[in-house]
């Protein structure tokens, strides 16, 4: 694809989550509670919010993106309940600057990250100290999250310049607004190669895992939650609890997440 179609998608890409947060006040206004959670939790989040209904008494309204790009629409005042990142540097970022409620944040998931081809791609590779990334990638690009802001992104660069070989593809990447933007360039084969969560291969058929990054190659991958400072529904804890039970983990784990708290 050429560097005006990757724009191109990124534009539309935007535009959607500019949609989703369009919609957001609406939801305030019927007293919903309003989560914004990072891309890759999506199709496990949108399990446990509908087994949470009960708890709740009400299904959550949820706008999914990057973490950085939520992190910074809390900043700008955007009425979120519940904040979960895929990483704690974005949770510490609202934390500092007082957004969040700092009794209510918990470590709640871990996750790992693999490289990825297209399903009917043939590449295989050990993933190790010094191996020929470049060559896997070919004349094709590397696609994964903004490494500078989107936590996939950032895990991404960090594994590679742990094993040695980010310099000999740097110019072979195609970054991405979110993790699973990054995993549709793959599925899609507009891209050769991906770096994405587990959970996001595990949700997405159309591509497959050539290998799994070593956990020591990269910061821990954690996901905290925490309650925002200016939350005002009144159903919020009774969500942050059912997040943290026993059916919320059975679900989490189901798509490939490690449940990092005691259930409740």
């Amino acid at each position: 694809m050429t560097r005006e179609g990757f724009g191109s998608r990124a534009i539309a890409i935007g535009g959607f989550a500019a949609a989703l947060m369009a919609a957001v006040p609406a939801a305030h206004a019927q007293d919903k509670v309003v989560v914004f959670a990072a891309a890759s939790l999506k199709d496990a989040l949108d399990a446990v919010n509908k087994a949470c209904e009960a708890d709740v008494g009400e299904v959550a309204t949820v706008s999914y993106a990057a973490s950085s790009a939520l992190a910074k629409q809390i900043e700008g005042g955007a009425p979120a309940d519940v904040f979960i990142s895929a990483d704690l540097d974005w949770m510490k970022y609202l934390s500092d600057k007082k957004l969040t409620r700092p009794d209510t944040e918990v470590k709640l998931l871990g996750n790992e990250i693999v490289l990825v081809a297209p399903s009917d791609s043939t590449v295989e590779a050990k993933i190790e100290k010094g191996f020929d990334l470049a060559r896997l990638i070919g004349d094709g690009k590397l696609a994964m999250g903004d490494f500078k802001a989107v936590p996939a992104g950032k895990y991404g660069k960090a594994a590679l310049e742990s094993l040695g070989v980010w310099s000999s593809v740097e110019g072979k990447v195609a970054q991405a607004e979110n993790v699973r933007a990054a995993l549709k360039l793959v599925s899609t084969g507009e891209a050769a190669l991906g770096i994405v969560y587990a959970t996001d291969a595990h949700a997405e058929k159309g591509v497959r895992v050539v290998g799994t990054f070593p956990e020591n190659s990269h910061p821990p991958i954690i996901y905290p939650v925490a309650q925002t400072a200016d939350s005002k529904d009144k159903d919020t804890p009774a969500f942050l609890k059912c997040l943290q039970s026993a059916k919320a983990g059975a679900l989490f784990k189901e798509q490939g997440f490690t449940v990092l708290t005691p259930s409740n």
